[in-house]
């Protein structure tokens, strides 16, 4: 017999009819299964299609498989992959120099950035502050940016077919292994990805007790030994979280291994999946996408069990806090000219040569007398290119400067929406499965190599999907990846914006009636305006520098300022390469300086 109220009512039925009229009450509870939903179909399915591909029979594999029938279960390109005549060419090789160069850039950018961070934060160098700013700026500008201008200086003329600056003022060839290969590509990486450990380390730094390594000098620990007893365990996990972005970052990057090792066929993992998408191998591209995707996340596990050994790494407590400056004494300013020197080779000096490779009217050639703007305004005159045309005249330069903007732009909004959404369901259902469930999905896309995610992207929407069509080759799938892509970091934008605000405020207008769209519009949205702004400006400088994400999905009509650059130098046309690159590190540098005008610092940083 059914339990019913003083009503009448049973009692089962009020409490279905309760809990909807709690949901319908609670925007938040609807909101965050729709996100769940939305996400769990732009996120984790794409991921299950990636898998599905690489178990499925592709038109391409006709050729080795002529009695199957496309769309079959196969597992066709795993044995061709891993075990068959080729695998050495198509995966280990590539799967080698991948680790190689992603641990090697790694190393390097943790040391120099734990170093960088704690001349700044720790010790007495001269305009720390400005530092602080300065070392910042390579981040700014896109990571291949310093291979172009490498291929610009040390290209010889066995392999890039002019010669470079430094064969031109030195009259010396530089030898294949400092102009192309794992070398230069280390480097380029390096001196781009270091500013993840800086950040880190140095946020960590700033709370560091220095009555901790004053109780080492009592005990008679040397300076060297203070830091590497001391300092460097509570550091850890900052170290962890730098190492962990850097190698992500360095392993799926696209274009600095392609400028600086396709000219040798010097492949990693994502000039591999490029080259087997080019091909239409798609088979084998989706199978080392799994590959790149695997990694990331085997080494986010290795990286969260090594420091989960130590459980504490506490450095601020409710005792006495006190932050000393080490003296550098004689060696104060010769570090500050050491790392103003470095700053220079990483940022003024490849700007420089390659705004100067756009002025020259014959590649290789960086006489007075051989500089020009015809390639900038036109005019012609004898010597310069007939086949590259002029900046003002450049209709593929223009259009995908366009694209860029409106990429750019349409990201930076969807993101700021979506991500201001998930920062509300987060914050509002804190401490439930859906809150944890919805924070774990908009951060699984940071984890996905940008290759590989693109060739996830490429499986999924090359065909109709549900009630979407097919999508590939058109700008809403650019927008669709990008927005989907950067939700990692505008859904913490969001939180943070949110978990600011009282809940009483939104509690205090719903009692006077005020509906959930009126409260988020005229309460929320105003006081959350800055971390959402911030969010989306940096969305919007970091896709205007994006090329990984997308080289596979760009169509002629489609294309942006990246992939037009990527398409003149694979043309050798330095020229245009010195132009278009010029205008696109104007344009995001420009955007970077507008998000710190218009955002405090400290925020800014922080996101």
């Amino acid at each position: 017999m059914s339990q019913v109220t003083t009503s009448g009512e049973p009692l089962a039925g009020r409490t279905v009819i309760g809990r909807l009229r709690l949901a319908f009450t609670r925007p938040e509870i609807l909101l965050a299964a729709l996100l769940t939903l939305l996400l769990g179909a732009l996120v984790v399915v794409p991921l299950v299609e990636l898998v599905r591909e690489t178990l499925t029979v592709q038109p391409y594999d006709r050729a080795y498989l002529p009695k199957a029938t496309p769309g079959d279960f196969t597992l066709f390109h795993y044995e061709r992959v891993f075990a068959g005549r080729l695998s050495w060419a198509i995966f280990y090789k590539p799967f080698l120099n991948s680790l190689v160069t992603a641990f090697s850039a790694t190393l390097i950018c943790v040391l120099c950035g734990s170093a960088l961070a704690w001349l700044i934060v720790r010790t007495d160098i001269p305009f720390g502050n400005t530092l602080h700013t300065v070392v910042l700026i390579p981040y700014m500008l896109p990571s291949w940016v310093l291979a172009l201008a490498w291929i610009t200086a040390f290209k010889n003329d066995r392999i890039g077919g002019t010669a470079g600056a430094f064969a031109y003022l030195t009259g010396i060839q530089p030898p294949d292994w400092v102009a192309y290969g794992p070398l230069p590509i280390v480097v380029c990486l390096s001196l781009h990805y270091y500013v993840y450990s800086y950040l880190s380390v140095s946020s960590s730094l700033a709370s560091v007790d220095s009555q901790l390594e004053e109780a080492g000098a009592m005990a008679g620990l040397g300076r060297f030994r203070q830091l590497l007893l001391i300092t460097a365990p509570l550091l850890l996990p900052a170290i962890g979280s730098a190492v962990v972005m850097t190698f992500i970052r360095v392993v799926g990057s696209f274009g600095t291994p392609a400028v600086l090792g396709l000219p040798v066929r010097y492949y990693v993992l994502p000039t591999q999946i490029y080259a087997a998408m080019g091909t239409r191998n798609a088979g084998d591209g989706f199978l080392l996408a799994l590959v790149l995707v695997v990694m990331a996340g085997l080494f986010i596990f290795i990286n969260q069990k090594l420091i989960g050994v130590r459980k504490s790494f506490v450095t601020v407590s409710g005792k006495g806090f006190r932050q000393r400056q080490i003296r550098l004494g004689a060696w104060r300013w010769p570090v500050f000219a050491l790392v103003c020197l470095a700053m220079l080779a990483a940022v003024a000096f490849p700007l420089a040569l390659l705004l100067l490779q756009s002025l020259v009217k014959t590649a290789g050639d960086y006489s007075l007398s051989n500089l020009t703007l015809h390639y900038w305004i036109g005019g012609g005159g004898q010597g310069v290119d007939p086949l590259q045309q002029s900046l003002v005249d450049n209709v593929n330069i223009l259009d995908a400067t366009w694209n860029s903007l409106k990429l750019a732009a349409a990201t930076a909004f969807a993101t700021g929406v979506v991500g201001f959404l998930i920062g509300y369901v987060v914050v509002r259902t804190r401490g439930s499965l859906v809150s944890r469930t919805l924070e774990i999905v908009a951060f699984l896309p940071y984890i996905f190599p940008a290759l590989a995610f693109g060739a996830i992207y490429i499986g999924m929407f090359s065909r109709p999907f549900g009630p979407l069509p097919a999508l590939y080759g058109t700008f809403a799938l650019l927008i669709l990846i990008c927005t989907v892509k950067t939700l990692p970091f505008t859904s913490r934008t969001g939180i943070a914006a949110l978990l600011q605000i009282d809940r009483s405020l939104e509690e205090a207008a719903r009692v006077q009636g005020i509906g959930w769209a009126r409260r988020m519009l005229r309460i929320i949205v105003p006081i959350a305006a800055g971390g959402l702004v911030s969010g989306m400006l940096l969305t919007f400088v970091s896709i205007m520098r994006e090329l990984s994400l997308i080289i596979l999905l760009v169509t002629p009509s489609t294309n942006v300022l990246a992939g037009v650059i990527y398409n003149y130098q694979n043309q050798d046309m330095p020229q245009l390469v010195g132009v278009a690159t010029t205008l696109l590190v104007v344009l995001v540098v420009g955007a970077s300086v507008l998000v710190r005008v218009l955002v405090p610092a400290s925020r800014a940083t922080s996101v």
